[in-house]
């Protein structure tokens, strides 16, 4: 799950989104989304929906199972 932690910053770096923001999108701290970007932790499948929603990619592509986003 190394790919999912690169991918997740990647993806909200080049939309300009803050931790924070995205924090507050997936109602949990920012301490805890900052986690899933350090790898130490992951979203609940819920929480998986709603990022890969949000960043508009299939959820194959936020954990490293495919290259298509």
């Amino acid at each position: 799950m190394n790919l999912f932690k690169e991918r997740l910053k990647e993806l909200r770096t080049a939309r300009r989104a803050t931790q924070k923001e995205l924090g507050e999108y997936l109602g949990i701290s920012t301490r805890a989304y900052q986690y899933y970007e350090q790898g130490e932790r992951y979203p609940d499948f819920e929480g998986l929906l709603a990022l890969a929603d949000y960043f508009q990619v299939s959820i194959d592509y936020l954990v490293g199972r495919s290259d298509e986003p």
